[in-house]
């Protein structure tokens, strides 16, 4: 018998271990489960905290930004806050209910047992479960992520908001100030500036935000995180909140060219509101009299760095904390395991390197905090148990970076697949760039929305597709194209390169153009011709 106990079964990563497992019963008949989760009501993070519920708050966003962007149209729309968020409820509670039935599912099948209650080491792959102690042959950790509040001089001292209270905030202050500058930040602040009305201000160490764009935590202490630019337009659009957030960078999307970070903090300073502090450093909170926040920071000398710039004070009602997630291990008892977490302590096989015997899968690993990452992490582990388990070599994870970050209340997403020029470069790679503007394509200006750009990655020998970047209308939509193109590794010269006029995915087509010209092979494209079509 081989025996896997899974710690947070009813998370994404957790779940796709355990159908691996049970697919694979084929190769491996004695495999039995213990499937561990003390969730309340249960259904993962993205279910319950992250992905779903956000991108439903800010569809109300964005269909007041949309109205009150358009000068053809009289009159702006008023949202109601408590619809907005009950709605969410309602969709947040079916689709958990979705992921508790298929965890029962699997519970009813032979050999397999849910655990509803918390568990925690004891020992090296042993556990205490509730009343019970068990000693599986091999212990999966998919315990996912938690709100990172950074350590910062005052800031027990100040009300302190998180993504998940903007998420069933019903009511929002005047103002307020952002730590992060990532993903949520990025989505959430137009929300709180449109409908809540808040004033924010954003506080960006360095030029622009997403210092590391692969790095999906983005959030060592109050760097760039993903969090920051998903949540900052909700707040200022739905919650109609002042805004600053406190860039580190001098814009946002570092590992991106220039443009792209200085399209979006014009976006989001011009259409937003939002005001982007950047080049800045946090050094302490205090509370106000009124009971508000007030924030030192210190803006960066004439080197960049800290230290030797401008001091900097803002005051506001509430601080919102947009600072990323860490693994979520508290608790877990790994103290009295030989465990021992922290940078590169999972290796690509999703092996503890301490124990080959325990994975850690999903956002619990710090690795990439992604949820389709995530369930791939929990296949490759649910495969690699029963190669451990019958002596076979096991297969690394690897795969092609793929985020979207649903930037302006996702009317300006901002997408990547695989390679950036900086890692291309970083890469050694021989390849070359090209750039077209969403206005170049009529159809972004009959949309209404012509702001941003498009770039392609591309291998000079080979042709082949190294990556896409775009900040635009449809980039999001337009990234599943791009992951087919990347990972399948197509030559740019056999990509088809005629979309239906007039719609979005024409920017493609223009850019498989440019590229086909650079190779100077314009020629062999293929399509009627290589000619734009909107001539």
């Amino acid at each position: 018998m081989v025996h896997v106990a899974i710690v947070g079964a009813y998370g994404s990563a957790g779940v796709a271990v355990a159908d691996e497992l049970l697919e694979r019963r084929g190769e491996r008949s004695d495999l039995e489960l213990t499937l561990i989760d003390d969730g309340d009501p249960g259904g993962g993070l993205c279910i319950l905290r992250g992905c779903m519920p956000s991108k439903d708050v800010l569809s109300a966003g964005q269909h007041r930004y949309q109205a009150r962007h358009d000068d053809r149209l009289e009159g702006v729309p008023d949202v109601d806050p408590e619809a907005v968020v009950a709605r969410k409820d309602d969709h947040v509670s079916g689709f958990a209910e979705h992921r508790r039935d298929h965890v029962h599912d699997l519970a009813e099948r032979e050999g397999v047992e849910l655990l509803r209650e918390t568990a925690r080491f004891v020992a090296d792959r042993v556990l205490a479960v509730g009343d019970r102690r068990i000693e599986p042959d091999y212990v999966v950790v998919a315990t996912g992520s938690s709100p990172n509040i950074p350590d910062l001089p005052g800031i027990d001292d100040v009300p302190v908001r998180t993504s998940a209270d903007v998420l069933d905030a019903t009511t929002f202050p005047d103002s307020g100030i952002v730590l992060g500058n990532g993903y949520i930040s990025l989505e959430l602040g137009p929300y709180l500036s449109e409908v809540g009305d808040v004033d924010l201000t954003v506080i960006e160490h360095d030029e622009r935000p997403l210092d590391a764009f692969p790095d999906a935590y983005g959030c060592l202490l109050y760097t760039s995180g993903y969090i920051s630019l998903e949540l900052g337009p909700y707040l200022s659009e739905v919650g109609d909140v002042d805004l600053t957030v406190i860039e580190h960078d001098e814009r946002p999307l570092d590992a991106f060219p220039d443009a792209y970070g200085d399209t979006l903090l014009e976006i989001y300073r011009d259409q937003f509101g939002i005001e982007v502090v950047t080049a800045a450093d946090e050094r302490r909170l205090e509370p106000t009299d009124d009971g508000g926040v007030r924030l030192f920071a210190e803006r960066a000398g004439d080197d960049g760095r800290g230290g030797g710039g401008d001091d900097l004070t803002v005051e506001a009602d509430e601080l919102y904390c947009f600072t990323g997630r860490n693994p979520n291990l508290e608790g877990l008892g790994l103290e009295r395991t030989r465990l021992e977490p922290g940078d590169g302590w999972v290796s690509s096989t999703m092996q503890a390197i301490d124990d080959e015997r325990v994975f850690v899968v999903g956002d619990a690993n710090g690795r990439e905090p992604i949820l389709h990452v995530a369930k791939e992490q929990g296949f490759a582990a649910g495969a690699n148990i029963v190669h451990h388990a019958h002596g076979d070599d096991l297969e690394p994870y690897a795969n092609v970076p793929h985020h979207v970050i649903f930037a302006g209340l996702g009317v300006y997403p901002v997408a990547r697949v695989g390679h950036t020029p900086a890692t291309a470069a970083d890469s050694g790679m021989d390849a070359f760039v090209v750039t077209r503007e969403a206005s170049s394509d009529g159809v972004f200006k009959t949309k209404d929305h012509p702001e941003g750009r498009a770039t392609l990655v591309i291998d000079a020998d080979s042709g082949a597709v190294l990556g896409y970047q775009g900040i635009h209308l449809h980039a999001d939509v337009m990234a599943k194209t791009m992951q087919v193109v990347v990972e399948m590794g197509l030559d740019v010269r056999e990509v088809p390169n005629r979309a239906y006029h007039p719609t979005t995915p024409e920017l493609l087509d223009g850019l498989f153009r440019e590229a086909c010209a650079e190779l100077e092979e314009r020629q062999q494209c293929v399509g009627p011709d290589s000619r734009d079509p909107a001539l």
